[in-house]
Order: C-alpha cells, then structure tokens, then sequence
C-alpha cells in the first residue's frame, strides 16, 4: 500500500505571493548519473498520482527569481553531492531518467488544495514508485526563504527515498518531538536534514531515532544509498595514487568530493624552491559564513618524507586555512571530513575546492615554529618552539574565537618560549604565534584550538571504565546529554540534574562511547568504556 506521509509546518503563513515568471536556469549537479531529482519552479499541473483526489492540481510557480532559484538548487545539490544522482532544474534532464530513477519536487505557492497548512508533503518511497508521483515544498507557507526551502526540498525528496523523520526522546522513551532540531550555534551549528533543520548552519543526514519508538534507529546514508548508490571516489587515498596538483603562475586549484565518512582525498605537489605556501580549504557554500556547507574540513599536510605532519582544522569553523613556509620538495594533503562538539564525522560529506598560492624566493629564517597548548584548570597553557637562524624582534601571542579575527593577548620577550593564559571567551579560543625577525620577515605559527571548558562546573563522569553497564555522573546542575558510538549513532539522549544521575546501558555493546553534555550555549565530550 502506498502510504502518504505529511510533514508539519514549522515557519508561520506568509499571506502575500510574489508571483515572479521567468526563464528557469537549466542546472544539473551530475548529468551522468541515471537518477533524476527534478527541482520544479515554474509550475506544473499534475494528474493521474495519488494526490488527485479532487481532479488535477494546478500548481502556479515558486515565486522566485533565477537567484534565487540557483540559491535553493545549490543548496540540495550539496546535501545529495555524495551520491549517483544528478539534481536538476532541467525537465528534459528529469524526463531522460528511468521511470523508477526519478522524482519531481514541485517548489510552488499552491498549498491550498491539500486542506492542510504544511512546509512540503511527500508519499513515502515515492521515489521508486514509477507513476510519476512528485512531492511538493510549499514556498508561500515557508516565507519565500531559499533556506528555509531548500530544507523543506531535501526533506521531503529523503521522504520519496524511504527516510522517516529524526525524533527525540526521553530516557523514558518518551517521545519529545518528531523533528529533532539539532545543537549548537555558529558555523558549526547543527541540524539533520529529516528533523527541523530551518534554524542551523549545517544541515546533515543523521544515523538516529525515527518516530516509531526509542529503539528504532534509522541511518540515513545507508537508506539513501540502498536507492541511490554513492558516486565513485575522485581521489585515491593513498601517497602513491595521489592526484598530482601542478603550480601554474604559482597557483594551483583542486576540487574533490569526500563521499564517505572513511573517505580520504590525495593531493600531490611539489614546491620548485623555498617559499611561503597558503592554502585555502573551503567547501562547498551557498553565502558568506560557509553557508549551506554539509562538510567540516580537515586538512593534513604532510613533507615529502610523508613522516612528519601538521593538522588544520579550526574547531568553529568549517573551513582550514594552511599558511607556512615550505623548502623545495614533495609535499601531500589530505582532505577529510571531521567532526566538531556538536556532529560526529558521520555525513561530514560534500564538495569542496583547495585554492593554494606559492611566493617563491621568500628567505626563511626559520626551520620550526610550532605552537602547542592544554587546558590547566581555569587557564590555558601554552608552549611553542621556534628554531630559526634569524633574530626575533617581535613574538605575540593572538587569539581569535572565529579562526578569522585574531587580536593579541600579549607580546612577549623574544626568548619567551611559553605563557600561562586565563581566557574569558567560551566555548574555545584558538591561538597562533606572529613572529617577526630582524630581516622583516613576518611568519604566523599553526593554529590550535583550545576548549574554555573549566571556567564552568560540568558533570564528571565518577569512571570512564563501565563495568555494570551503568554509568555514573554526579552534575553541578540541569545539563542535557547524548550518548553515541564511534560512528555517530546515538545510544541514549536525556537530561542530568544537580547531583548524582546514572544512564543504564543495558544491551548496549562493550567498547568505545564518547558522551556530550550541553547546556547555555556551551558543550562538553568524555569519552567512556563499556567493559
């Protein structure tokens, strides 16, 4: 039986329509592959599906501008980039596709037929069906806002490929919502793509509670793949079968896609003589703030003895930057999807550019500079080594809470080789050196992040070593918790009061779990073993 599934409108009525015809841009994110996920703007009427109840629908147009209409394609593009399937705004494209490859998403601000106020509805595994049945997002009822739609679009296409929506509950298996509404703030706040993801950055498909019961986990890739298969690797992951990056003008720019979790992309390149090397590592984003991005990236440069290496990946953003001075040699990057405190790496997946610069011929004074750093109570300790053959003139100490906008803490004597440093930012803070020598050289030291995690009480776990599979926490307080395997699939979910709390985790399996505790805008990881 074919069963309609309806999803509930999260964003108030917007009573007027902009009614806005044109040309839709002819867009395809993967014209080879087979399956078709069509994005239709410019209305369409439909008959003859499961939704004519009442005779044909008329769908009138999405009310939006190729801008916009770009804006919203971008953005569901990115959250099915991993996939064999190409996403359109081109009916031929979808028209081309076998019949049981393929499904129409109607983006239009016709919703009164259904009798219903919601953000899209779907029939579930439409996708499949082979009649044609589409699905719709309902752009008058989500405010004509390209994000807000374009959710709404990924959404409900999931829905056609079998996909529940992501639920909370209790750890009384009480149900608290149909529509997990994610975490965090910023950048790297997060939402999965079947939940409510309207008011975070990073929207993401999710291994977590469906709404038919707490034990009743779906993983979404999985679901997603058996339908749609993952597209093949662009980049080996090896040192040998590295993708070779060649300077022309001294520049080179890759793009790849990390596919997988497990995914790890190659690049080689070779720097002709001593130079300062900066390197850009972005993903894919539809705006300024990396928005509509999928993947937080990590970055690892290796030398050309693949030995020693440095990693970037600043914690708050989902960007990496990489800027340092480099002798003539082989050198290799790795691009990987990372988590952060808010998501696992679990579909830490998209596309994503690497756009490096060369200044060859710079003087390098120096051989090491490398900054280091920990947590000490209520303060940061920090400790750098800097091995050079020209005299410092000038040695400070910065710091930044975006990894954008760095201000110095202090400058400190030129033999200074340590700094004990009390922050007053949370949740963390990154730090760099900036370094000038006598020649007029200036250079900039790693990243690191630090976490401001003990300016405020937190629960403790009373032993990371589970025997009885009952953990104890004593909280200072009301703290929300999750509890989640090493894949990212979450095992329990509740709230700590002040005082002594435990989590029974009976018929869970022995190993590694990682627990997170949240509360006022701030978040905490232990990691604990089942024994």
């Amino acid at each position: 039986m074919k069963n309609q599934l309806r999803t509930l409108i999260l964003l108030p009525l917007f009573i007027s329509c902009l009614c806005i015809q044109a040309q839709v841009p002819k867009l395809s994110s993967y014209p080879s592959a087979s399956a078709v996920i069509f994005l239709d703007f410019d209305g369409h009427t439909v008959d003859g599906t499961m939704w004519n109840w009442n005779g044909p629908v008329y769908c009138a147009a999405s009310g939006f501008d190729n801008t916009q209409i770009t804006t919203v394609y971008n953005r569901v593009a990115e959250d099915f980039r991993p996939f064999d399937v190409n996403i359109t705004t081109d009916s031929a494209q979808f028209l081309a596709a076998p019949l049981k490859r393929r499904i129409r998403a109607i983006i239009t601000a016709s919703y009164e037929w259904t009798g219903i106020q919601a953000g899209g509805i779907a029939a579930m595994g439409s996708f499949t069906w082979g009649d044609d049945t589409p699905c719709f997002v309902f752009s008058s009822l989500l405010k004509f806002n390209t994000k807000n739609i374009a959710e709404a679009s990924s959404h409900e296409a999931g829905h056609t490929l079998g996909l529940s929506h992501q639920a909370v509950y209790t750890p009384d298996c009480e149900k608290v919502t149909d529509y997990y509404g994610g975490q965090g703030s910023g950048q790297i706040g997060w939402a999965p793509i079947m939940g409510a993801g309207y008011y975070q950055n990073t929207t993401q498909w999710y291994n977590g509670t469906n709404p038919y019961g707490c034990a009743n986990y779906q993983n979404d890739l999985d679901m997603i793949a058996s339908k749609l298969p993952y597209r093949k690797d662009d980049h080996a992951n090896t040192f040998t079968a590295a993708t070779l990056a060649v300077f022309s003008n001294n520049q080179f720019i890759i793009t790849g896609v990390v596919e997988r979790s497990t995914d790890q992309d190659m690049i080689k390149f070779a720097v002709p003589a001593t130079g300062h090397f900066h390197l850009e590592a972005n993903p894919f984003s539809v705006g300024a703030g990396n928005s509509g991005s999928n993947l937080d990236m990590q970055v690892t440069l290796y030398n050309q003895t693949r030995a020693d290496s440095a990693v970037y990946n600043p914690g708050t953003l989902l960007n990496s930057v990489i800027d340092t001075n480099l002798v003539a040699g082989t050198y290799y990057l790795k691009v990987e999807g990372k988590g952060n405190i808010f998501a696992s790496n679990y579909a830490s997946l998209g596309q994503f550019k690497l756009q490096a610069k060369l200044t060859a011929g710079v003087p390098l004074p120096l051989r090491v500079l490398k900054l280091n750093g920990r947590s000490s109570g209520n303060n940061h300790q920090l400790n750098w080594t800097i091995d050079a053959d020209e005299q410092i003139i000038k040695l400070q100490v910065e710091m930044s809470a975006d990894g954008t906008n760095f201000s110095a803490v202090t400058q400190t004597a030129a033999d200074a080789r340590s700094l004990l440093y009390k922050p007053t930012t949370a949740p963390s803070v990154q730090y760099r050196l900036n370094v000038t020598f006598d020649n007029g050289k200036q250079y900039y030291s790693n990243i690191i992040v630090l976490l401001n995690s003990e300016t405020v009480a937190k629960p403790q776990l009373v032993s990371n070593m589970i025997n009885n599979h009952t953990v104890a926490i004593t909280s200072p307080g009301n703290f929300n918790y999750m509890v989640y395997d090493m894949s990212g699939k979450t095992i329990r979910k509740g709230q700590f009061t002040n005082g002594y709390n435990t989590i029974n985790m009976a018929g869970v399996a022995n190993g590694m779990y990682m627990i997170r505790y949240s509360a006022a805008g701030e978040h905490w990881t232990d990691k604990m073993i089942l024994q």
